[in-house]
């Protein structure tokens, strides 16, 4: 009968109404990357279990069925912005802030959900003001993010400034979710939050909607090719996501000339924004034009489609501190993925991805020329990361236990964290570069009720 009656308290059965979420989303939501996607899946799947999920987000952005979205009102005197840091987003922030406390004082959440860290500061307002929990959802350093966007330069004046602003943010939230655990250990590690206010809660993905190719997709993915001009005898390397020197993009194209150079038959489909123009004539002075494909911003419903023409997929991604939500895509679509180093796509791939080193175009061609000359050992990696995304990453069970949590946050019980060292494997590859990997902790609502003073399951080392 408990039981009962506290899921009415969420789905509205009865006479109760349904917890009310005010999430913050300091970007142009919805736009068709990164995190907000994120924002994205963890609305619809907070929805499907009875939840009401406003959003309030900057005034440009594209509406999507069955989500509340609240904009902001245009700036007169910038109705254009570019993605990423900006001086604008310190006045887009001040109307966002209105916007949100004006919402909250007539909607009155249960619970505030901010994303990005102007979300949090201004969560943080609220959270004083109508004595309402909050919960800040990192997608990595606020500074190493502006350092990486070259907005912020780390030996200027104004860098101690936003590294202690950026500090004093992180302490403030009730709970702290982190896209990755490596975010989680550079919270508390480098930033100096307590653990107990932080649990890694990784990116999921729909893997039902991303998923590999079927034999009757034949004829759409061929009209597809056809539709870009891609050479049915291609082999293909499929990169979705923002094109950017952080995102690798650079070193992308350089790696791509050095694959090109030894196997003709390879072919780029690179999708994603801004800067594809600027890209495209940069693949044209490499004398790889021909091989190289830039789509633009692809749709996010069409993304699926788009992934399955690939062969292989490749992450080049720089940042050391954000999450990289591509590679779930590439996972669940049963692609083997070719990355960067670092410890996100560690977390992700485990042992059954490609790692090169961090930052080496030759290194990163290497590895992708050892994915194709090797189709077998591909193929079964692909399918071990798609087994991974579906055992580990489904947006049905991680909205679950995003409900758990809140649920434990409004009633003051939240899990201790407890650090516990994971296993590490190696493992050598063309270079003789070692590679290692651990398996991924997700929380789950039983786990959680299963351990109300503390819980294990991270690798914090």
């Amino acid at each position: 009968m408990a039981d009962r009656k506290r899921s009415a308290a969420h789905t509205g059965e009865g006479q109760a109404r349904p917890m009310r979420v005010l999430m913050i989303a300091p970007t142009s939501f919805f736009n068709d990357y990164g995190c907000h996607v994120r924002i994205l899946e963890e609305a619809r799947a907070l929805q499907a279990l009875g939840l009401r999920v406003r959003i309030v987000t900057y005034y440009k952005g594209r509406d999507l069925p069955g989500l509340e979205i609240v904009r902001t009102p245009p700036l007169p005197w910038r109705s254009h912005y570019e993605v990423g840091s900006s001086r604008h987003k310190i006045a887009f922030d001040v109307y966002l802030s209105a916007t949100a406390l004006i919402t909250a004082l007539r909607w009155r959440p249960h619970l505030i959900h901010a994303h990005l860290h102007e979300g949090a500061l201004i969560g943080t307002a609220l959270r004083a003001l109508l004595r309402t929990p909050l919960i800040f959802d990192f997608q990595g350093s606020l500074t190493g993010e502006m350092i990486d966007h070259r907005f912020l330069n780390p030996e200027g004046p104004w860098y101690p400034f936003m590294r202690r602003l950026e500090v004093w943010i992180d302490r403030q939230p009730d709970l702290i979710l982190t896209s990755s655990i490596h975010g989680a250990r550079l919270l508390i590690e480098a930033f100096g939050v307590r653990p107990e206010r932080v649990i890694p809660f990784p990116d999921a993905v729909n893997t039902e909607v991303f998923r590999p190719p079927q034999p009757e997709e034949g004829p759409a993915l061929e009209r597809l090719r056809a539709q870009w001009g891609i050479p049915l005898e291609r082999r293909v390397v499929v990169y979705l996501g923002l094109l950017a020197p952080y995102q690798g993009t650079d070193l992308l194209l350089e790696a791509a000339a050095r694959v090109i150079s030894s196997d003709p038959h390879v072919h780029f489909l690179v999708m994603g924004f801004p800067g594809e123009t600027t890209y495209a004539a940069r693949a044209q002075a490499l004398g790889i034009g021909g091989h190289v494909t830039f789509t633009g911003k692809v749709p996010y419903e069409a993304a699926p489609l788009y992934l399955r023409l690939g062969e292989i997929a490749v992450a080049p991604k720089m940042s050391a501190t954000e999450g990289s939500g591509k590679l779930l895509n590439y996972m669940a679509t049963g692609l083997p993925v070719v990355a960067f180093d670092t410890p996100v796509s560690r977390e992700f791939l485990g042992e059954a991805g490609y790692y090169a080193r961090l930052g080496d175009a030759e290194s990163l061609a290497a590895w992708i020329r050892y994915a194709l000359q090797h189709p077998e050992e591909s193929r079964e990696r692909g399918r071990r990361l798609r087994a991974r995304a579906v055992a580990h990453y489904s947006w049905e069970a991680a909205g679950r236990t995003l409900l758990a949590l809140y649920e434990a946050l409004r009633a003051g019980k939240l899990p201790r964290w407890v650090y516990a060292p994971a296993p590490r494997r190696t493992m050598t590859g063309p270079e003789g570069y070692g590679r290692a990997g651990h398996e991924p902790f997700l929380p789950t609502p039983q786990s959680l009720k299963r351990h109300p003073g503390e819980h294990r399951g991270w690798d914090a080392r």
